[in-house]
């Protein structure tokens, strides 16, 4: 027997991993330093761990433990970031809702997830309610009626703060017994219309949550503004950064120029992250909402690639524009483009060039490349050779939840893979050359081609129908259809992007509509790649 092997795993040598141990530190170690900022309100280190724990032991009581879904409906508020601790640390799994949803997506949601309890802001009362009316068996709803938000209809009979009455504030949080369980559950649409549920792990939700510290060399108390979407992976495990970094979370209902800029300056924000049109949003704000932030702020964007005019605008403003890459799939950002020291001499459409690149693995993912999706070898790094980005390590999914076939497909040849075409440059950064699944990403947010193709086939008047990416100088890409109509057929633009806007969420509803032929292959196949091309050339 190998001697080594005769030292085995104990509860003094191993324990799993879990970011809900980050709060528990921070409680202890940091008790006094400010965690939360939400309007005039103020809670320590130790007042937020104190009210997470009471959360915690409240849902408990009412029975949630390892492996029920505990879905919120929520805005970047203290509730949300303490719903990123409590769950977990029941077992739970946390299941954040985009709340820019329709009421049937949502259903959707929470019927999938068999979420057993909702905790949902009264400000989306009207969608919630609309989406529990078409469920056979649905949660238990718990309001959240938040003092600095606009109000509404309460649905519940127990609001938050009476729910968290019933808990208790001397239970530590708890890791779970196994870093594999399930920590959070989050929707992709795909490609396909059809969501499917990302299940990730306590073990990568630790690991992503260091690696955004160590990727931005984020010091100890850091203050960062919430202008990126708790909802969106987690706020790309940010939540679970702030309180292993002790830094104080400035929180923002809704993202608005002067409100960004007032709190930046205000409370001397250090960090934060967003989609390519909030950073354009304060760049061509007025100077005078500008007026005083004289301290370097590190600014994070994922999504499409920063402009030169956005990098340009950026530095004028003192802000720090650092290039992130990532999927639902791999917890939000698993990839950065790692700035060279020797970039900053060189001229900007250079230093545009290599900034604009998807770049290369976080520090603590295991492995990315661009490889032949059909005989799995790595293609040459040539900048030319076209491949699909694969991912490999502990910031890598579970799988989908209720997919057995979707997960094999994702992983299958040992990797994930991630569906976007791209090339690799010598120096092994990866650059996106196109979306191999037609996913429009709009203002950061991801849209199924396939689910708006499926509602405009709804309309009587509508033949044939194909949706692509419309480039959008505010939000990067919007949905653009063609569509062929059925003869006799006098619908108009208008009306097809009303019956589109009744039946979708906004961000999902088509820009624009042209009407006319649908190119196709002589297999009959709709030729995207060409109505691309047009929407380009008229751009």
């Amino acid at each position: 027997m190998n001697p080594y092997d005769a030292l085995p795993k104990t509860p003094a040598n191993h324990v799993a991993l879990s970011p809900v141990a980050f709060l528990e530190r921070a409680g202890d170690v940091h008790p006094q330093l400010v965690a939360v900022i939400h309007g005039p309100q103020r809670w320590t280190w130790v007042q937020t761990r104190a009210r997470a724990r009471r959360l915690a032991t409240a849902l408990a009581a009412r029975g949630i433990g390892r492996g029920d879904t505990v879905a919120v409906m929520l805005s970047n508020t203290p509730q949300m970031l303490e719903a990123h601790f409590a769950v977990p640390a029941t077992g739970g799994v946390l299941l954040a809702l985009n709340t820019r949803l329709d009421a049937a997506a949502i259903a959707f949601q929470l019927a999938h997830g068999e979420a057993k309890l909702l905790l949902t802001d009264t400000e989306f009362a009207p969608v919630i309610a609309a989406a529990i009316a078409q469920l056979d068996r649905p949660p238990v709803v718990i309001d959240v009626d938040d003092p600095h938000g606009p109000g509404g209809t309460r649905l519940a009979a127990v609001e938050y703060e009476a729910l968290l009455a019933e808990g208790r504030d001397d239970v530590p949080l708890a890791g779970p017994a196994d870093e594999w369980d399930a920590i959070a559950l989050s929707y992709t649409s795909g490609t396909t219309g059809n969501p499917k549920g990302v299940v990730t792990h306590h073990r990568g939700a630790y690991l992503n949550a260091v690696g955004n510290a160590v990727t931005l060399a984020m010091p100890h108390f850091p203050v960062y503004l919430w202008s990126l979407p708790m909802f969106h992976c987690n706020g790309w495990c940010f939540p679970w950064t702030l309180a292993l970094m002790a830094g104080t979370s400035v929180c923002l209902r809704r993202v608005e120029a002067r409100a960004m800029l007032d709190a930046i300056r205000a409370h001397r924000v250090t960090h934060y992250c967003g989609a390519p049109i909030v950073h354009r949003m304060l760049i061509d704000a007025p100077d005078a909402w500008k007026a005083g932030i004289e301290h370097r702020v590190c600014a994070t964007v994922a999504a499409a690639s920063p402009p030169a005019s956005m990098i340009e605008g950026m530095a004028r403003m003192g802000f720090d524009l650092t290039h992130v890459y990532g999927l639902t799939e791999v917890y939000g950002p698993a990839a950065v483009c790692a700035k060279q020291p020797e970039w900053a001499a060189l001229p900007l459409e250079e230093q545009v060039e290599r900034n604009a690149r998807q770049g290369v693995a976080y520090p603590l993912q295991d492995a990315m490349g661009v490889f032949d999706p059909a005989t799995g070898a790595p293609v040459p790094r040539d900048g030319r050779t076209l491949g699909e980005i694969f991912f490999r390590g502990n910031i890598v999914m579970k799988g989908y939840l209720k997919n057995p076939q979707a997960t094999a497909e994702a992983f299958a040849g040992g990797w994930y893979r991630t569906g976007d075409l791209a090339v690799q440059d010598a120096d092994g950064y990866v650059k996106i050359r196109d979306r191999s699944k037609d996913i429009i990403i709009s203002g950061g947010e991801n849209i199924s081609s396939i689910e708006i193709e499926e509602t405009l086939w709804r309309h009587p008047d509508v033949s044939e129908v194909a949706v692509v990416a419309m480039p959008d100088p505010k939000w990067g890409e919007t949905p653009c259809a063609f569509v062929a109509l059925r003869p006799g057929a006098a619908v108009t633009e208008s009306d097809l992007i009303a019956f589109c806007r009744a039946r979708l969420a906004g961000y999902k509803t088509p820009k624009r509509i042209v009407f006319g032929e649908l190119p196709k292959t002589s297999t009959g196949k709709i030729q995207k790649n060409l109505l691309r091309a047009r929407v380009a050339d008229a751009a």
